[in-house]
């Protein structure tokens, strides 16, 4: 009956509280704002490097704050660390323009920095999530300077193995060009509809798993959440579009290292900060080996794969996220809170050389003075000569 009544119950039942872990405007620049989650009472900061949180630019950044009781940054919050999120905003008509180089270091980098400019150590921890995992890359690998760590989530970087998408974006019928020139800013029904194709029966599981987990009101409002948060998307503005198909899609720029970043070369060697990469065996958007190949390409000495279980969403904003990968993260960041202690290396000492005695020195030589009084007498020095 229960279960009845929560499905009739869809249609007048209160949107989700989506997004409403309190925080403020720190910084705000063209549509883009900069936002930073108010600590928790009960929970004061306990460490000194802060956390920049990086969604895609093609959903809400929300999603890292879903709802209350299962939120990332509620949880961050809580554990006592000093979180930040870049919210991308709603392109315009006018940001048609706005390149890739305007997005991955212009904003990017001035989020970075302010949020480096609160740390002793002038640095940030960078959290990048799908597509914003992938800017998060490509800017450590240009801009290390602010740093401190990546930690990136379901995030591509091989192009070439990003599954039917790569296929798609490949094909001589898919004019990215055209649709850049007739729509300015890609519309996100376009792309919507291509994640629909990927699983094209998605749409009838969640009805399934609807009517089957109805009478669980948890459930149903953690449903309702992901659902605003995944029809609550953005367009793309347009040039920015049209170099991450034509370069990352196409040419598969950053693993073959062509990518650059406002003429700087992005390659993933240049990374050398710590690293955690995590990826989702289920993932059907970005494919594991898409996004793990990351931990092979940089130069990282301190440097983690993580793979889990799950899809590329539910994965990250589930109750086992909460129980598990949110707490793992926090560990992560925990132990690099400060930078590492230069290695100390004793110098070695300095050898003492070895001569050998000739025979005529060793008949010459006298047995040590018995007397405990040191003799004032220079050592005579040994002939080498044989």
């Amino acid at each position: 009956m229960s279960r009845l009544k929560n499905l009739a119950s869809l249609l007048t039942r209160p949107r989700p509280p989506v997004g409403t872990t309190p925080a403020d405007v720190v910084h705000r620049e063209n549509k883009w704002r900069l936002l930073r989650y108010r600590a928790n009472p009960n929970a004061p900061r306990r460490f000194d490097t802060p956390i920049l949180l990086v969604p895609s630019l093609i959903n809400r950044h929300y999603v890292m704050d879903l709802l209350p009781g299962k939120s990332m940054a509620e949880d961050l919050v809580a554990m006592g660390h000093d979180v930040y999120c870049i919210d991308w905003g709603t392109p315009g008509d006018e940001d048609r323009f706005v390149t890739f180089d305007d997005v991955c270091d212009t904003y990017l980098g001035r989020a970075i920095r302010k949020v480096a400019k609160t740390s002793p150590r002038g640095k940030t921890h960078v959290l990048g999530y799908c597509l914003g995992g992938t800017l998060a890359v490509i800017h450590a690998a240009a801009r290390p300077e602010h740093v401190a760590s990546l930690l990136v989530l379901a995030a591509p970087v091989s192009f070439a193995d990003a599954g039917p998408m790569a296929v798609w974006t490949r094909s001589p019928q898919f004019k990215v060009g055209a649709i850049v020139e007739g729509f300015g800013n890609v519309p996100w029904q376009l792309m919507q509809g291509a994640f629909h194709m990927l699983r094209p029966t998605l749409n009838l599981a969640k009805a399934v798993g609807v009517i089957d987990r109805a009478a669980n009101d948890e459930f149903l409002d953690g449903f309702l959440a992901i659902e605003t948060w995944g029809n609550d998307n953005v367009s793309f503005p347009g040039a920015c579009y049209e170099r991450y198909i034509e370069e990352l899609y196409r040419n598969d720029a950053l693993m073959n290292g062509t990518f650059t970043l406002s003429a700087t070369p992005a390659r993933m060697e240049n990374i050398t900060c710590p690293t955690m990469c995590v990826v989702f065996g289920a993932d059907n958007i970005v494919p594991a080996h898409s996004a793990s190949v990351l931990v092979d390409r940089i130069s990282s000495q301190d440097k983690t794969l993580l793979e889990l279980p799950g899809g590329h969403v539910g994965a990250v904003v589930s109750k086992a996220a909460k129980k598990n990968l949110w707490p793992k993260m926090s560990a992560y960041w925990a132990a690099r809170d400060a930078d590492p202690k230069p290695i100390v290396v004793e110098p070695e000492p300095e050898p003492v050389p070895v001569t050998k005695a000739s025979p005529r020195s060793k008949a010459r030589a006298k047995p040590a003075p018995s007397t405990k009084t040191p003799s004032r007498r220079k050592p005579r020095a040994q002939s080498l000569r044989g």
